[in-house]
């Protein structure tokens, strides 16, 4: 879609990444690192700096302690920690339990293990989970269960409850949890997020991925972290010791300057996000899409079914070409197609660029 939007000159509102830059003392921080001479391999697990300044960020918001030493890997980028995470824990011939719409990544790294995505539809519209649907899923091969809150492409999130089911569903069992995180602090109207760490029992048989690049708008540095109890971070870490090896090293240094600076910046992101999205919502009211609830995340759902009658891969080749926009189809998020009228829109843009995109598509 973004090839597409070159193309046709299109407004992008497809792949999800800022179009506005880093926090400026984040940037000098990296450049300074650089001029430092901090060029060369950083450790494999991740700088000690880098990795205290999470341990004490995951105390600070969820109440987990974590060992920096132990418990923490930094990646290159959420991506390789799910494929770390996903070929540590799961051989040939398991299951894995996914939802769908399900971020694209998921299925591939565990079919390369040789193992099977179990696929669960969320409820639509709200997105949420069955978990009825879970116990019935389960069997003797089930080796993961993969959640991801909040949710893309959805923006659902997962509450207390929904991590208590989860618990309940997997106690007696040896089933491992996932939990992609990445937009942890994309989280809206007063609602804190529940991170797994915040649940105790999850916590010390799960490994939860978060990102950098969403939390800081530089999606490009690919900087990422895993945090586990200390057996699941030692199969962990062997994976991404021949995986990547280490992450890329005046960026973690960056980082680990700028958490202890300024811990303001991911505890203002909800707001700064919000307003985002309320503006993007008004500005897209007078059309004929159908907007559906945001509770997180930096995407916008929207039912185009009063527009055309026509499957959503279509319409988003449809969009791009002849409304200017490039929207991102949910089709390829699931195993089978939903037969839905929906597309996902990302409004993590600068206001020029939400209130371009909302000019064409307030026309159609």
């Amino acid at each position: 879609m973004s090839q597409l939007a070159v193309q046709h000159k299109a407004v992008n509102l497809g792949q999800g990444f800022p179009d506005f830059e880093p926090p400026q003392a984040l940037r000098d921080a990296v450049t300074r690192a650089m001029s430092d001479g901090l060029n060369q391999y950083a450790p494999g697990i991740g700088t000690a700096a880098l990795r205290e300044q999470i341990a004490r960020k995951t105390e600070r918001l969820y109440g987990h302690k974590v060992s920096p030493d132990s418990d923490i890997t930094v990646t290159s980028g959420a991506t390789e920690a799910l494929f770390a995470a996903i070929a540590a824990v799961v051989r040939a011939g398991d299951e894995v339990i996914i939802f769908d719409p399900a971020y694209d990544s998921y299925e591939p790294a565990i079919e390369l293990q040789g193992a099977r995505a179990v696929h669960i539809p969320l409820t639509v519209p709200t997105f949420s989970i069955d978990w009825q649907r879970v116990r019935d899923a389960i069997t003797p091969k089930t080796r993961m269960i993969l959640i991801n809150s909040p949710h893309n492409p959805s923006g659902a999130v997962l509450s207390a409850a929904d991590l208590d089911e989860l618990a309940a569903i997997i106690r007696d069992t040896p089933i491992v949890v996932l939990s992609d995180e990445v937009y942890e602090h994309i989280v809206y109207d007063g609602v804190a997020h529940e991170s797994v760490l915040r649940h105790p029992e999850l916590a010390a048989r799960s490994i939860v991925v978060s990102s950098f690049g969403k939390t800081y708008h530089c999606t490009g540095w690919k900087v990422g972290y895993a945090v586990a109890p200390t057996s699941l971070s030692a199969e962990f870490r062997k994976v991404h010791q021949y995986l990547t090896f280490c992450t890329f090293h005046p960026a973690q240094t960056a980082f680990a300057e700028f958490l202890a600076s300024s811990p303001e910046h991911y505890l203002e992101l909800p707001a700064f996000y919000q307003v985002k999205r309320d503006r993007f919502r008004k500005l897209l009211a007078p059309s004929r899409l159908k907007l559906l609830d945001v509770p997180g995340g930096y995407f916008q759902l929207v039912d185009y079914s009063a527009i055309r009658d026509e499957d959503d891969l279509a319409f988003c080749e449809w969009l791009v070409k002849e409304g200017g926009v490039a929207a991102i189809p949910l089709t390829p998020f699931y195993e089978k197609a939903p037969g839905t009228r929906l597309v996902r829109l990302c409004f993590a843009k600068s206001d020029a660029t939400m209130e371009a995109a909302a000019e064409r598509l307030c026309k159609l």
